[in-house]
């Protein structure tokens, strides 16, 4: 399977990028001069995208937030506020980077008090993100996504969660705030991993 996916990788390669910023695009941050920008594009103030990355139509880039060199975002993905993608990043339609965190306290009258979510997101280097995967910022630190991770699409990751390079996650998994998963663990489809819990390297859960 190895085999097969790196001749894959061979016969299909991915284009390169078009240098350029769509005249539809709003850029208020700093932009190489390598990047794409695509239609209707939202660069924020203070953020910065690098070399060779390529941003797809719709997508908004919060302020303070930094996209690493190489990293491709596919069309409607949302990067909030200082949040920072590493280099070699793939992600794909839909995805929310950086949205608030799950956080409310219940008053005495029986309403919730929303706890502001002040951490942010730092997604490593070569992570892959699918369609409408949502990341939570840290409600006081940062949410974690390690190097190489691979989430599918429809995952939730809640705030202050962090998870270990290279471990990779099947559609529809469901992390509450504050677990911890370790390295090179796999998570099968569905699974729920419920809120301040330690998972160690390597452990494969089951659907």
């Amino acid at each position: 399977y190895l085999y097969f996916a790196r001749v894959a990788q061979w016969l299909h390669p991915v284009p390169a990028p078009v240098p350029g910023i769509h005249p539809s695009a709003i850029v208020e941050g700093e932009v190489s001069d390598d990047a794409s920008i695509g239609p209707n594009a939202w660069i924020g103030a203070r953020a910065s995208v690098a070399r060779g990355v390529v941003i797809g139509a719709n997508c908004a880039i919060g302020e303070g937030a930094l996209i690493g060199e190489a990293s491709r975002l596919a069309p409607n993905v949302s990067v909030l506020a200082d949040c920072k993608v590493g280099a070699r990043c793939l992600i794909h339609p839909g995805a929310v980077i950086g949205a608030d965190g799950f956080g409310f306290a219940r008053d005495i009258d029986g309403s919730w008090a929303k706890i502001p979510q002040v951490g942010r997101v730092l997604v490593g280097d070569d992570v892959e993100i699918g369609a409408g995967t949502t990341i939570d910022r840290g409600a006081l630190g940062d949410t974690v996504i390690g190097d190489g991770v691979k989430l599918d699409n429809q995952i939730q990751v809640g705030h202050n969660v962090v998870i270990g390079a290279h471990t990779a996650m099947a559609g529809c998994v469901g992390i509450a705030g504050s677990a911890t998963i370790g390295a090179r663990c796999t998570v099968g489809g569905g699974a729920i991993i419920l809120g301040h819990l330690r998972i160690a390297d390597g452990v494969d859960i089951t659907a």
